[in-house]
Parts: structure tokens; sequence; C-alpha cells
């Protein structure tokens, strides 16, 4: 396992980002992007802190040496605990705010390593390719993102109908030794700050879209690979004390183009194939251990959410109003809400014939439809509580060094018990998290984490088991008939839910 050193020091390596208009040198300095380093980093030292050992790591299969946890293949419920414990400990590091940790991807590595036989279909090299770089994935503590969604040109024809066959990602042509893949793909949040892109396709191709189906692996310094984010929010903020999670935890979302990349065969997963580039999400627990990974990491945003709804009020001194603390109660529901669904889809996992644990679908599916409306309602809750105080704050942190101003501020901005650097550096942080362009980019994110809220509807429909929820009813309706009267009627035997 590395550290947070060896992590910087890895991105040292030549890629190719650009923003505002320039190529960036060294995106571990560069403004844009060095708070979100910096957090990562944190991140890779927590793993490797020795008090932490227990809950971050398990030991190889191969060599027994400890290997990040993110990167367990789960046998077992108690697995599953082990893994959500680790990434818990990651996620609270970073509040939940950045969600695309190298313990999310790694969940979707874990996942294809798990069930190797449905590559094979494809062939066995690359059933071989999936084991083995999961195994040089774990050993080298590496940090992969992915590309998995084509870019919005014309959502209306497939990607083969497209004006040009290279816009969306795909096979060019093949090569000795490998294949060269054109186009572009979106969503790479992360890919700023990752080792490793993971290229594929989550939405639903067509026939003629063969180019598109595949699922390979590049390093983010490949040659050709482009990386192009959108507008920073890190750099945007005037300091860290007007901007605290801004400057620190924006992941950034980019463009990735990839310009005649060359991809050698041993990291080809899926290729020209489009069954399994479709299978290796949902016949494989790839998608439940990744997001699984996403609701942990919710859950611990949801908790800040509400310990900072919390502070707050007690600031204000409303904490013991019945409707605060009726709205604080709500907020705590719906945290313990998408947890208790985690604990849930972990005892409900499913063990498969190869021994592989899956964590529960229906639970995990029940998490992904609530969350983005969970989300925009405890947005709405907690600027509620907050009321007027999260806009009349003092313009930026200079203020306090100014005698005339901060005399004022100091006088003017305060709460009993509570001085006014205290009272506006917790506004700045709620604003932060619920009002500023940061805000609004994460609930953006929490509403199309998992695609479009009518398509993970329809996932969660088809992952509910509606036959014993319909035999439940049927059973009712035979305890009672015509002839019976008040009172009457036998109750059925009641059919369990599985």
């Amino acid at each position: 396992m590395r550290s947070g050193q060896d992590y910087v020091a890895g991105l040292r390596d030549g890629r190719h980002v650009s923003i505002d208009g320039e190529r960036v040198a060294d995106v571990t300095t560069h403004p844009a992007f060095r708070g979100a380093v910096r957090s990562v980093a944190g991140l890779y030292d927590a793993a490797i802190d020795p008090a932490n050992r227990e809950t971050m790591t398990y030991p190889s299969p191969e060599t027994g040496e400890p290997l990040n946890v993110a990167y367990l293949i789960p046998r077992s419920t108690e697995d599953l605990a082990r893994r959500r414990k680790g990434l818990r400990l990651w996620a609270e590091r970073t509040y939940g705010l950045m969600g695309r940790t190298p313990d999310h991807v790694a969940g979707f590595l874990a996942g294809f390593a798990a069930s190797p036989h449905v590559f094979a279909r494809g062939g066995q090299q690359f059933a071989d390719n999936v084991v083995r770089f999961h195994r040089y994935a774990a050993e080298n503590d590496v940090y992969a993102a992915y590309t998995i969604v084509p870019p919005q040109i014309d959502r209306s024809k497939p990607a083969h109908q497209q004006s040009d066959p290279h816009l969306y990602a795909g096979v060019k042509e093949e090569r000795d030794g490998g294949i060269v893949i054109k186009g572009a793909q979106m969503l790479g949040t992360g890919a700023v700050l990752a080792d490793w892109i993971q290229l594929s396709s989550i939405v639903p191709l067509r026939p003629g879209d063969e180019d598109q189906a595949i699922s390979v692996m590049v390093p983010v310094s490949a040659p050709g690979v482009k990386i192009f984010p959108r507008r920073s929010y890190a750099q945007a903020a005037t300091s860290t004390f007007d901007y605290p999670l801004a400057s620190r935890f924006d992941e950034t979302d980019s463009l990735v183009v990839y310009d005649d990349v060359f991809v050698p065969w041993e990291n080809v997963f899926v290729y020209r194939d489009l069954d399994l580039v479709k299978a290796q999400w949902w016949e494989t627990p790839a998608w439940l251990l990744g997001n699984v990974q996403a609701q942990i990491r919710l859950s611990a945003k949801l908790d800040f959410l509400a310990g900072v709804a919390a502070k707050v009020a007690a600031m204000n001194g409303v904490d013991k109003l019945p409707p605060v603390q009726g709205t604080l109660g709500e907020l705590a529901a719906h945290a313990t809400t998408v947890s208790g669904l985690v604990l849930a889809a972990e005892y409900n996992c499913d063990i498969d014939e190869h021994g592989i644990a899956w964590p529960g679908s229906a639970e995990t599916f029940a998490n992904t439809t609530l969350q983005p409306e969970t989300y925009g309602k405890l947005l709405h809750l907690v600027r509620d509580l907050c009321g007027g105080g999260l806009i009349q704050l003092p313009s930026s942190v200079e203020d306090f060094h100014s005698p005339e101003i901060s005399e004022q501020i100091n006088r003017y901005i305060q709460s009993p018990g509570v001085p006014a650097a205290d009272r506006v550096k917790l506004l700045k942080l709620a604003w932060d998290l619920v009002g500023s362009e940061f805000a609004s980019r994460h609930h953006q994110y929490e509403m199309f984490y998992a695609g479009a809220p009518f398509v993970v509807k329809m996932r969660m429909f088809g992952n509910y088991d509606f036959a014993a929820a319909k035999a439940l009813v049927d059973t009712a309706l035979d305890g009672y008939g015509l002839d019976d009267r008040a009172g009457d009627g036998a109750a059925g035997k009641t059919p369990a839910l599985s």
C-alpha cells in the first residue's frame, strides 16, 4: 500500500490536463486541483496508518500482505461488514463530499474479478485480464476513475449514426498487440486525480455500436488521453475560510478525450461485444459493490448535513423548540434510512455458486431510487433551519483583518456564547454545503448519480419481489367472500417477503 506522498508523486507523470485555455504543468500544485489532491493523499495516509490497519486492510490471498479493503472480494456478510467499515472511515474523511474516491471504481474492479466466467464468454483471455488487473490494482493501491457515459451530442441516435463515427469513444482500429481507441466520453469525475481510467459504456448500445461495446483500462498518462475539466470551484474559492468545502473537496468532472490511444490486449476486458459490455455491470456483483460504496459515502454526507443543521440550530438558540426538533428528527430519519438500507443489503446478501457475496439488490436499488429526492429534501430542510443567516455574512475573511470592519462584525454578527468568527465560520461551512456553486453541483450529482431517475426507478421495479407482495394480497383476498359478515373470514397463511 502506498502513502499520500507516494500518491502525489505518481500524479507528476506528464498527464494532459487543460483548464481555462491552458495546459496544466502539474496538477498537484495547480490551484484548481491541489486541494483535492491533498484530500485524496490524506485518504491514502489514513489507510496505511497502523491505527487503522484492522479497518482499512485485508490480507492478500496470494502474498498475505495488507491490501486496501476497497479491493476485497466479499465472500460473506462479515466480509461486506469489513468492507463497509473501511469505506465509512474514508467517507468521513471527506464528509461524503468526494463521490469518486479510489474506493469507488475499486468496488467495480472487485466485482469484475469476482465473476471472471462472465468475461470468459468473450474469450478466456478477457477473464484472465480482469483477474490480473484486479490483482495489479490491489497490490499497487491504484486509484481508478471511469468514463462510462457518452457525451451529450445527439442522444436520439446511436453511436454509429452520429455525424462522425468516432465522436463516442470506441475502437478505431486493431494493431499488433492491441487496439486504438478514439472519441470522447463523460463524466470523468475524479479523472484528473486518478492513475487509471476505465473506458466502457453503461448506457444501452444498439446493433451497429460494436466499436463502443468495449471495456478497457487506460493509464491517465497514456499518450492521447486528454482531460478537459469543468470550471474549478476550488480555484474560484477566495479562501478555505470562505469556502471550506469547495477549496478541499472539488474532485472535478471532466470530458475525457481518447485521441488515438493505444490499449494493449492485456488491458481489455470486453471487446466489441454488445452482450458482455452490459453483462459486466449486471451479471457480476460490480454494480452492487460500487454502489454500496456510493451509499456508504452518501450516508456520511447526510450525517454531516444533519450535524451542521443541529449546530446551527443550537447556535441560534432554537434547538429546544418543538418545530425545530421535528425538522432535525426528519433529517435524522432520512440519514438513518440510507445507512439502514446499507446494513440491510449486507444482511440480506446472496452467496452465489462461486462463493461470492452479492449485497442485497432490492435494498441497494431502493437507496439509489430514493437518493435524488432524499438529498434535495435534506438540502431544503437545512436551508429552512438556517434562514437568512446563510446570506447575511461578511464578504470574506478579509473583513476580519480590518479593524474598522471587524469591530462592526463582532458587535452585530454573533450569538450568545459564540464569537463572530466562530458563527461566521459555521455558517460559511453551511453555505458551501447547501447554497454555493459547489453545493449546487452536489445536488445535481446526487440527482443523477445512478442515471436518469425514471431509469433508476425501473431498475427498482425489476429488483423488488412483486410476486411475493401480490401473493400477500391474494392471501388477504382469499380470507373472505361474498357471504362473510363483518368479522367473519379466516386469516390466511401469510407468505413471507423474500
